[in-house]
């Protein structure tokens, strides 16, 4: 489980295919407090690390993730948003996110609001039912409030911090990202569902 606070911003320095997607990722973290095996949300897709170096991790990415991801564009150079699993005791900041991804949003629109920054995205038609304004959504790991919905289009304000300490600073029109909607929205729709 993961709190969708960023608290690193990775860099892509190798890709490799092999049966699956091989990457290593370069982190500030200190990798001496690192697990094989932990699992480190990337983008805010969470996997899990297999190899890791002084300031590096390696992780396999499955082709189930590839396909339900934007992890499939990732070239190396790429800069990602990191965050560690949550531990018992952790502040919880932003919002319960599993690290499992649920589709991929498109960037319709980026403008600048005095020093924030809004952007329009597209959610995929299955998951816009569950985009409710003033609801969370975490994306590319990102716990985010959402100012507004129409249809499957909805918008979300980025302060100067969080363009700052995440890579939504250099968000661009066209840009594919990674979407989680909030656990609570998907289990009141299926409790609407069933009842």
């Amino acid at each position: 489980m993961f709190t969708g606070i960023i608290t690193d911003i990775g860099t892509v320095t190798e890709l490799e295919r092999r049966g699956d997607l091989r990457a290593r990722i370069g982190t500030g973290y200190d990798t001496g407090t690192i697990d094989i095996g932990a699992s480190i949300a990337s983008d805010g897709v969470c996997l899990t690390v297999i190899d890791l170096g002084a300031d590096w991790y390696d992780v396999e990415i499955s082709a189930e993730t590839l396909s339900k991801t934007n992890l499939g564009g990732w070239t190396v150079g790429k800069r990602v948003n990191l965050e560690r699993a949550l531990k018992v005791g952790d502040e919880l900041g932003g919002h319960i996110v599993s690290g499992h991804v649920d589709g991929v949003a498109e960037v319709l629109a980026v403008e600048d609001e005095g020093d924030s920054t809004r952007v329009t995205l597209r959610a995929p038609e299955g998951l816009a039912r569950f985009i409710a304004p003033k609801g969370s959504v975490a994306l590319n790991g990102t716990s985010l409030t959402v100012n507004d919905v129409d249809g499957r289009d909805f918008g979300i304000n980025f302060i100067p911090h969080t363009k700052e300490a995440t890579t939504w600073g250099a968000v661009t029109v066209g840009d594919k990202v990674n979407l989680e909607i909030d656990t609570l929205a998907r289990y009141v729709a299926r409790l609407n569902a069933v009842g």
